[in-house]
């Protein structure tokens, strides 16, 4: 049995919205060093996923807490 649980799907998208998180920030930083002000999007991109992220995280510890309340 493995330690870790299986992913669920609030976890999945947490994971998949840090990617574009992190995507986001190379290409803000490769817009800026290229001296193009595209970069402003990027980092809008960025605080929009980041906020996701941290979102879905914080659902899936809610979810798990209710989960834990019920069985005992």
């Amino acid at each position: 049995m493995s330690p870790v649980p299986p992913p669920s799907s609030t976890r999945r998208l947490a994971l998949y919205t840090l990617v574009v998180c992190v995507l986001a920030v190379a290409a803000a930083v490769v817009s800026f060093v290229q001296g193009s002000f595209l970069g402003v999007v990027w980092v809008l991109l960025a605080g929009l996923s980041s906020n996701m992220t941290w979102y879905y995280v914080k659902r899936e510890k809610v979810r798990r807490a209710a989960g834990a309340d019920v069985s005992r």
